[in-house]
């Protein structure tokens, strides 16, 4: 019987060669499945469920984070420092814009930025651990934004005082960051939105966040000049 010639084009082709990662491509892949895991199984999750979770080994886990703390450490980085804006200051410092517009306009933005599941489960969770990421991202706010809206504030009732917030004043603003911060946590914690069409970010709409800093300034109307 005559040998059969094998067509080369028929013959199996070879295996696809798995693309070696530059460490800092690999690095932020493990960063972003953190994020992932985190969200879902809360801070207390166990890096090696998360290194099963990714399909990687858990020594190569370590390679890049030693430890659980240097990866929560650059989670905070990555989805909360990393998403603060510095415009936002010079919004909140602009001297020709009036503070319903500023405020709802700083809102809108901010809500746009924080309002997705991993940002708003994590900090829950941070708060119902150990309050690192939470500790931190407060100190940010104390430094950054609680200071700018209290000078405004004053501004806005004709004060000249030059005073850090009351403890009333300073709930006040926290109350008006809160009730924002609430409409992402409604969802993404309670999965709870009956008024709000998430699917057509809805929640981002100007006219939510203005009720709302119509409201805290109506708290501080009746101390105006």
């Amino acid at each position: 019987m005559p040998s059969i010639r094998k067509n080369p084009s028929a013959q199996q082709a070879p295996a696809p060669v798995r693309r070696r990662m530059p460490p800092g491509e690999r690095e932020q892949q493990l960063v972003d499945g953190a994020i992932r895991f985190f969200s879902r199984h809360g801070l207390d999750g166990q890096l090696r469920d998360l290194a099963r979770e990714l399909g990687i080994t858990h020594t190569l886990l370590y390679h890049y984070f030693p430890t659980k703390q240097a990866l929560l450490e650059r989670v905070y980085k990555d989805i909360f420092e990393g998403r603060w804006r510095g415009e936002w200051e010079t919004l909140l410092d602009d001297k020709r814009i009036e503070l319903p517009e500023k405020l709802t306009r700083f809102y809108v933005s901010y809500a746009q930025a924080i309002f997705k599941p991993e940002w708003v489960r994590i900090f829950v969770y941070s708060g119902l651990s150990d309050r690192f990421i939470t500790d931190r991202y407060f100190a940010m706010l104390h430094e950054k934004l609680f200071p700018r809206i209290h000078r405004e504030t004053l501004k806005y009732v004709g004060s000249r005082s030059r005073k850090p917030p009351s403890a009333r004043a300073m709930e006040c603003i926290l109350g008006l960051h809160g009730s924002v911060f609430y409409m992402g946590m409604r969802r993404w914690v309670y999965g709870f939105d009956p008024n709000l069409d998430i699917s057509a970010s809805s929640e981002m709409d100007a006219s939510y966040i203005e009720d709302r800093v119509m409201a805290y300034l109506a708290s501080v109307q009746p101390t105006k000049a």
